[in-house]
């Protein structure tokens, strides 16, 4: 049986080969994984072959009464489950030891989720007669319409939009490519930005980003968030939200407007439809409210 740190070494190597994710994720699978081996060397384990599944549940717990939380505790143990079926896969070990545990219980948690009076009035702060103020808007604009997530927004090349096809294209997580549908609110705030205030924030630079701030460099993350805490307070909006809520509120509206789950896992870039299925307990929410509110008996 070959070392721990060998297994442990060629299942990164194949996540990054073979399945393309990103380096962040990788480094989540690393974390995890190290704290398992780390375990099981505290319990005299030196061969991944000897641990069983007591041992996987024993290490859970161990997480549990370190303070780790129920959400954190279930993507660990996605994580051993993906190891130990990778050696089942190259025939280091006969059987997944962690195929049989259950996932840790956790609420589902979904950030405060705007209603669509709340997006109209983020959309009517920024100050379109100035440059930046119309990127900012495209930038909300194009947020909610694709459902993006903040890094894929502020990653956007200038060729990655086809205004005449009205899509966007997308380099979501571990790198996949995805195509989103944009409606016309977007595409003709797009087109404005890129005609009026473009050319006017790059001044004589160049760049290849779709988004652009002083120097022809793309805004950071951190940079937008900000953009839409100060956006969130001038729309007199109580709720505190963030770049992702945009995302959630995205994909709860398709929802409630009759959206098949799939379509919008496809639109979301979900690999795992389990992913987008957290949805449907908003959606549940205003159905109840609905009934309630309109059933005669309701």
């Amino acid at each position: 049986m070959p070392s721990t740190d060998f297994l442990v070494d060629q299942y990164l190597n194949y996540l990054v080969v073979e399945k393309g994710l990103s380096k962040k994720t990788l480094e989540s699978y690393g974390s995890d994984i190290a704290m398992y081996v780390n375990f099981l060397a505290k319990k005299g384990i030196g061969d991944i072959s000897e641990a069983d599944t007591s041992t996987i549940l024993m290490h859970i717990i161990s997480l549990r009464d370190g303070g780790l939380k129920a959400r954190s505790r279930a993507r660990h143990l996605v994580t051993l489950r993906g190891f130990y079926k990778f050696l089942v896969q190259e025939k280091f070990i006969t059987s997944n030891p962690a195929k049989i545990i259950d996932l840790p219980k956790s609420s589902f948690y979904l950030p405060n989720v705007l209603t669509q009076e709340d997006v109209k009035s983020l959309l009517s702060v920024p100050d379109t007669g100035k440059p930046a103020g119309l990127r900012d808007s495209a930038m909300i604009e194009l947020l909610y319409a694709a459902g993006l997530r903040v890094s894929e927004l502020v990653n956007l090349k200038l060729f990655d939009v086809n205004l005449e096809a009205c899509f966007v294209r997308v380099f979501g997580k571990g790198s996949k490519e995805r195509i989103v549908p944009i409606g016309n609110y977007a595409k003709e705030k797009i087109n404005e930005y890129i005609i009026v205030a473009r050319p006017l924030i790059l001044k004589d630079k160049m760049s290849q980003f779709l988004f652009v701030g002083r120097g022809g460099k793309p805004l950071t993350r951190q940079g937008f968030w900000k953009l839409i805490k100060r956006y969130s307070i001038l729309a007199k909006i109580t709720k505190t939200i963030t770049p992702h809520s945009l995302r959630h509120s995205f994909a709860t509206h398709l929802l409630e407007g009759g959206a098949d789950l799939r379509s919008v896992q496809l639109m979301l870039g979900h690999a795992d439809i389990s992913t987008t299925q957290i949805y449907t307990h908003v959606v549940r929410d205003h159905l109840r409210e609905v009934h309630t509110k309109y059933h005669p008996r309701g």
